[in-house]
């Protein structure tokens, strides 16, 4: 028999351990962080907010990416990605700026998108100079010798390869919503490198794109953890006075080439993508995945600086979804409509999510599902359901969730460095300033049901755009779609019994 416990041990919780002394607790200092914006004489931006701690994050954001390579071979953009952080006039090889970095306990990486290119870093504070002096170097002034370009050349083959092989078709089918959206133009040119592009794209091709895309004054050096004049010294001998080296040697450029950086605002024109693609193989392991058959669906949303960009990200936590194994739980997405609507009713799809891809002139609203190829037409059907259901009623339980998961989302991201250095990078490079995360909360706390439901219904009346890869032998035609889409609840058109299939 146990003896009955006795001292501290029953004392509950929620009351103080006798004999000690008053807890004295850290004061908080109500003064929030400051982000302070500096604009310098070649038009660069410069941008930080102090933060305590040994370690800082700095990088370079670029107005910069695949939307801009109309006048290029498609790939410029992915071929600089690979061959970021290489030699440069001051460092011989990509080995010497990694230890140079390692000296200090820092990290780098360069990361692009259909819209932008960034270069960081999150290196001890100390060697802040150490940091800005290497991205000059490399956004700046960097060699792209043959041995570089042939590297990279390798690279992006094997990349392109290995993505036709993977289970994942995540990234093709990116792809193939955004030029489904976007045909010919801007958002829809292709972010990776089309393998007849690869032999053609040269070292004076690419100097030539870096000449009047890596321009001073499309880029943000954004720094977090620093002293705000110390990031501006800095940029001003790494970025200002260390001029470019297409500037030092002409001749790396073409001879008069005046390609003018293209400023065309996106055209969402919306439209079908399809690639039938054997599926039934491609699993990896002694686990193996079910034959799948993908399915996108889009329609044209807002930029991220339009007024209903917040109302369509609380729509798109509405949404939610996932993967038919998911862990599911409270903030798991579980409560969200693609799961009590869809995964949970239908056993046979394998998986429903809805994104929301904004860019500063346009956006696309996308839920991506997929199941077995000889349940495509009823997954389609399921999908545009739902898609026109998002403009009827709304929950008022399922609206303050959504709402909640959106704000808790967002402050969970800020809370760590690297994330808000690229909050303030984008934020400066698109405006100039940096709005604090309050703003945002307030914006989406006073979102209301028919925010929603207006939003909805303004996304509807645009013009559908599909991509689809798999077996598609059963993939409705798009025009059923689309009528599927207007009409009041979002069923496919039934002339016969399977009269709206292929």
């Amino acid at each position: 028999m146990y003896a009955p416990r006795t001292g501290t041990l029953n004392i509950p919780l929620s009351e103080a351990l006798p004999d000690l002394p008053e807890p004295n607790y850290l004061t908080l200092s109500t003064d929030k962080h400051e982000t302070r914006v500096t604009v310098l004489e070649n038009g660069m931006k410069v941008a930080s907010e102090n933060r305590y701690g040994k370690f800082c994050t700095v990088g370079v954001i670029i107005d910069s990416g695949s939307r801009y390579e109309v006048a290029y071979p498609s790939g410029v953009s992915h071929f600089l990605e690979k061959l970021a952080f290489g030699s440069t006039q001051n460092y011989e090889s990509r080995d010497n700026i990694l230890q140079e970095f390692e000296k200090y306990g820092g990290i780098c990486d360069c990361q692009s998108s259909r819209d932008s290119f960034i270069y960081a870093a999150s290196i001890e504070s100390n060697a802040l100079d150490v940091a800005v002096k290497i991205l000059g170097d490399v956004v700046l002034r960097p060699r792209l010798t043959p041995t570089e370009i042939e590297e990279a050349k390798q690279a992006i083959t094997f990349q392109l390869e290995d993505i036709d092989m993977q289970p994942e078709q995540e990234p093709l089918l990116v792809e193939m919503i955004h030029a489904a959206a976007y045909r010919d133009n801007t958002l829809g040119l292709t972010k990776m490198c089309p393998r007849e592009n690869i032999p053609i794209i040269d070292q004076s091709l690419l100097y030539t794109f870096l000449k009047h895309h890596y321009d001073p004054s499309r880029m943000v050096l954004a720094g977090v953890g620093i002293d705000h004049d110390a990031l501006v010294e800095c940029a001003k001998r790494h970025f200002v006075e260390n001029k470019p080296i297409w500037y030092q040697n002409d001749v790396l450029t073409r001879p008069n080439s005046r390609i003018e950086v293209d400023r065309s605002v996106a055209q969402y024109t919306g439209g079908l993508v399809t690639v039938n693609k054997d599926l039934s193989d491609v699993s990896l392991g002694p686990t193996p995945m079910p034959e799948l058959a993908h399915f996108v669906l889009g329609i044209e949303s807002c930029s991220h600086q339009h007024d209903d960009f917040i109302a369509i990200c609380v729509l798109s936590m509405l949404m939610g979804g996932g993967g038919s194994f998911s862990a599911g739980g409270p903030g798991k997405g579980m409560y969200t409509r693609l799961y009590t609507n869809v995964l949970n009713r239908y056993h046979w799809i394998h998986n429903a999510i809805a994104y929301n891809h904004a860019y500063g002139d346009s956006g696309i609203f996308c839920i991506h599902a997929s199941s077995h190829p000889s349940q495509i037409a009823e997954l389609v059907d399921v999908i545009t359901r739902e898609f026109v259901g998002m403009a009827g009623i709304i929950q008022e339980s399922e609206l303050a969730r959504a709402k909640t998961q959106l704000q808790s989302m967002l402050l969970m991201n800020l809370e760590s460095r690297p994330v808000v250095f690229e909050d303030i990078g984008r934020q400066v490079l698109a405006t100039g300033i940096r709005k604090r995360p309050e703003e945002f909360m307030e914006k989406i706390r006073a979102i209301k049901a028919e925010d929603i439901q207006w939003v909805a219904s303004r996304m509807l009346r645009s013009i559908p755009s599909v991509a689809a890869l798999g077996n598609l032998k059963r993939l409705p035609d798009y025009q059923s779609i689309k009528s599927a889409l207007s009409s009041r609840d979002g069923k496919l058109p039934r002339k016969g019994r399977f009269s709206v299939f292929h």
